[in-house]
């Protein structure tokens, strides 16, 4: 199997980024990860405002899918994510929801051990591990892997883990697959601009999908599916999400236009990703169980 090493990193999501490797469609590849501050806090004492900005958010990649042409999807099956022994988060002035408030950087290290964090001693977590930054090429340009977009990148969605697939466009030849900024736990929004920031390894699949019809980025789970938007505003976000799914009920089952609403404001789940980045990102979840009952083919 293809191993990705972590120092072939990118910095943004381009068209002209030389592919780091290559795969047929439908194989598996590992990509491993650093974390999002670049490996560069290693204690408490350090202060995220010290570290070389320029290495922030690395994403591991890029990988090119034979066969994969624009216009194409691009199937990113999630096998497996491993992780390191310890997590990262900080808080700063100037930075998160509520960046107003705080008026010093403090920097938390937290131990990993058998799946749970350490938040404090009488506080700990099952670790829930996540991808927040996977992407594709854009058709021309250059997106910065902090920001999310119709490519996929910084979407900080907490759903995207081991388990899921998550079907993202395919814009230039090859797509040109990077990821990285694993999260060990985050919970939605990612308030103060960061989950805990961890370094590890993903275990994918990724097959190419020809004529799909999926509103991409779009997500599925074995207990929900989920239509991922982001946008410059959380109303924007919000609203295109929705009518993402809205989107995927009309054109994968036999439901009439006021039902597919209807639907996903009885069932529909509209959730927050992030709230802290340079695009916010929302997604809108239907379980499973309403579209197995809708019998809808999913590809």
């Amino acid at each position: 199997m293809i191993v990705i090493p972590r120092n072939q990193a990118v910095y943004s999501m381009s068209p002209d980024h030389p592919p780091a490797a290559r795969i047929a469609s439908g194989e598996q590849v590992v990509f491993e990860t650093s974390d999002c501050f670049g490996c560069q806090l290693t204690s408490e004492e350090q202060k995220v405002g010290a570290i070389d900005w320029e290495r922030i958010n690395p994403a591991t990649g890029p990988l090119y899918v034979e066969g994969a042409l624009p216009g194409d999807v691009l199937n990113v099956e999630i096998l497996d994510i491993s992780l390191a022994d310890h997590a990262t988060a900080v808080e700063m002035p100037g930075e998160g929801v509520y960046g107003h408030l705080p008026t010093k950087e403090t920097t938390r290290i937290f131990p990993v051990k058998d799946g749970i964090l350490a938040f404090n001693d009488r506080l700990t977590f099952p670790v829930e591990p996540m991808i927040g930054v996977i992407g594709v090429a854009p058709a021309e340009g250059s997106v910065l892997t902090g920001t999310p977009d119709s490519h996929g990148g910084n979407m900080d969605c907490n759903r995207i883990c081991a388990g899921s697939t998550l079907y993202l466009p395919v814009n230039v030849p090859g797509a040109l697959l990077a990821m990285g900024d694993l999260h060990a736990i985050m919970g939605d929004g990612e308030v103060c601009v960061c989950g805990a920031e961890i370094s590890g390894a993903v275990t994918v699949r990724a097959t190419v999908l020809k004529d799909c019809a999926l509103p991409t980025p779009f997500l599925i789970r074995e207990d929900l599916a989920a239509a991922i938007f982001s946008a410059k505003t959380m109303e924007e976000a919000a609203r295109g999400a929705t009518c993402r799914m809205r989107q995927f009920l009309l054109d994968f089952s036999s439901l009439p236009s006021a039902d597919a609403g209807i639907l996903l404001s009885l069932s529909g789940s509209l959730r927050i990703c992030q709230a802290v980045d340079p695009m916010i990102t929302c997604r809108m979840e239907l379980p499973r169980r309403v579209i197995d009952a809708l019998e809808v083919l999913l590809p």
